[in-house]
């Protein structure tokens, strides 16, 4: 979808008027550890990638487009139930212009200059394909800084510093550590309780994206939703087998392994895999349709004869919790599944909900998670 830029670009000008005797030039540190200097605060942003908009919609979150002149188009394909919600209280965002991705080479830089952004936020899992495509030289160029966010390469680390970076851009740092105060109180009544107990840890095997494809078995080594797992009292049994974030295991080594639980990360994936395997939990999800797939994946040989099937521990989780800046969300759902005697009184559903209420601009709904061990 790409829009009239004229029309976009000649209102800009008037907009830039506006705000250029507002903004100053700061120096930011981005999560690359990159200097970068910029106006401040930011007036006019393109999204390097669509759900960027988690962070923007908690920062601001009467109006997460205010700002907004142009983004990657992923955010509909990939959480359309989350897409739908935004687009009915913001039906601008279906008229901002999209773009491809950095990493495919797709990004149009001519398009992206007509829009006269202040900042191009960028993925920090971009930033090879970005300088080997010499997008930041030709940004560069033109005074168009690039800053690097991360929640997804790194979540555990880099997702407050990204918040905090995107609070200091738009000049609502009191947001942004409100919101982070919430994110780290939620993650303290994890890791307190866990430190005090010390309970023995379940093995854990995270099917990333299960279904998604016939092979079988994407996971996550030491980060991401890996290091979820161990915070969350586990042990991850791609830990030293998966170097990086991501990779896969084979059926023989996950039977090899018999791990106490299975955690299979699901979304709505209709527009990549129609009619797929894949185990749709998010907003609004079909709960009885969610469990026959996830029951379904049982099936598959990396699952035969290993404990987490015999015991009903086999899990599903929203994806797009190791793709946010929900992260305490789906590390207080892990601690409940693997440690529920010592969780007892946690309620991450009330979590979640306390997260649409305090800080985001769209209405909770249920769907995020279920378990064999429910029903």
């Amino acid at each position: 979808m790409h829009n009239s830029l004229l029309n976009a670009a000649g209102g800009a000008a008037i907009a830039l008027g506006c705000a250029a005797a507002q903004a100053e030039p700061i120096t930011v540190t981005d999560v690359a550890g990159r200097e970068v200097s910029v106006d401040a605060p930011v007036d006019r942003v393109i999204l390097g990638e669509g759900r960027q908009i988690y962070l923007l919609g908690a920062l601001q979150p009467e109006d997460p487009f205010a700002h907004v002149v142009g983004w990657r188009e992923d955010f509909s394909q990939a959480d359309p139930d989350n897409y739908a919600a935004y687009a009915e209280r913001f039906p601008e965002l279906k008229e901002t212009p999209t773009f491809g991705g950095f990493k495919d080479g797709t990004f149009d830089v001519e398009q992206a200059a007509a829009l006269q952004p202040d900042v191009v936020l960028m993925n920090l899992e971009a930033r090879a394909a970005t300088e080997d495509a010499a997008y930041d030289d030709k940004l560069g160029q033109l005074g168009i800084p690039i800053v690097y966010v991360d929640f997804r390469e790194e979540p555990l680390a880099h997702t407050i510093p990204s918040m905090r970076l995107m609070g200091e851009l738009l000049g609502e740092e009191e947001d942004a550590e409100a919101f982070i105060a919430f994110a780290q109180e939620q993650m303290a009544r994890i890791t307190e309780t866990l430190e005090a107990a010390d309970p023995e840890r379940p093995s854990v095997f995270v099917d990333r994206a299960g279904g998604y494809s016939e092979d079988c078995c994407m996971s996550f080594g030491p980060s991401n939703f890996g290091e979820y797992v161990e915070i969350a009292g586990g042990t991850n049994i791609a830990d030293g087998i998966i170097p990086n974030t991501f990779g896969s295991l084979n059926p023989e080594q996950i039977i090899a392994a018999d791990p106490d639980h299975v955690v299979v990360t699901g979304g709505n994936w209709e527009a990549y895999v129609p009619g797929g395997a894949w185990v749709g939990v998010g907003p609004g999800a079909d709960m009885d349709a969610a469990h026959a797939k996830l029951q379904a994946l049982t099936e598959r040989t990396a699952m035969t004869g290993i404990e987490a099937v015999e015991t009903d521990n086999v899990h599903a989780i929203w994806h797009q919790f190791y793709n946010s800046p929900y992260y305490f969300v789906a590390v207080q759902q892990l601690a409940k599944w693997f440690h529920p005697e010592l969780f007892a009184d946690l309620d991450p559903e009330a979590t979640i909900k306390e997260l649409h209420d305090r800080f985001l601009p769209v209405d909770y709904t249920p769907g995020y998670w279920l378990s064999l061990k429910d029903r």
